[in-house]
């Protein structure tokens, strides 16, 4: 299932969370891996969105984190 989020929709749950603390994407639910934020750019005209890029891995995600996103079962 495809879920958009908006700029405004990210940063209202991202104030809900200490600011110091790291952020990181989680990715494939198959190999479930840590992923550092990169660089994020906007795209502007009228198919434009905001993208933020991938910089690195982390490892593997914690049973906690695979818990909270229901990828448990993976």
């Amino acid at each position: 299932m495809s879920y958009e989020i908006t700029v405004a929709q990210l940063v209202h749950q991202l104030q809900t969370f200490d600011p110091d603390l790291p952020v990181y994407f989680a990715i494939n639910p198959d190999w479930p891996q840590a992923h550092r934020i990169g660089r994020i750019v906007e795209i502007s005209g009228s198919n434009g969105a905001v993208y933020i890029a991938e910089n690195g891995q982390e490892g593997v995600l914690p049973p906690a984190v695979r818990d909270q996103l229901d990828w448990s079962d993976v």
